[in-house]
């Protein structure tokens, strides 16, 4: 796990900003895809998370309404997002990383960015790029004059 990404018993902590409760997560395991050999085709190691944003108790109808702003194109219909982890053989790590895709995804999905302060371009920029411009057509104007 990353420093600011942290894991308890009650739930995932999504960057300080959120604690998402275990209790409105739902986990599934199936069969994982792709190479492995004997071990893919009898073990349910690939773990999919799904949490609903609609119907969860721990965010503020601000954090709902900009969850739903940001994920809008990863929210089903029923409001759930969901995040899947396939890596590994073991369901155990699989589960963590899944967990903390997710604590990951919510935290940045509900930072908030810093409005741009549009900056203006210095004078001298503008004056020393149409010196350049200006020189630039003078030569092409005296090369006019000596083909003539």
């Amino acid at each position: 796990m990353s420093d600011n990404l942290t894991e308890d018993s009650t739930g995932i902590d999504a960057g300080g900003l959120l604690t998402i409760p275990r209790s409105e997560l739902d986990f599934r395991t199936s069969r994982s895809s792709g190479a492995g050999g004997q071990h893919v085709n009898k073990t349910s190691s690939r773990v999919e998370i799904s949490w609903n944003i609609l119907k969860s108790i721990a965010l503020s109808d601000e954090q709902r309404q900009l969850l739903m702003q940001k994920l809008g194109s990863r929210v089903s219909e029923e409001g759930a997002v969901r995040v899947v982890a396939s890596e590994t053989r073991s369901q155990l790590r699989n589960r963590q990383a899944a967990e903390q895709r997710l604590g990951e995804l919510i935290a940045k999905s509900l930072t908030v960015q810093k409005k741009r302060k549009p900056t203006r371009k210095p004078r001298a920029a503008n004056e020393a790029r149409l010196t350049e411009k200006k020189k630039h057509s003078d030569k092409k104007r005296n090369r006019r004059r000596a083909a003539e």
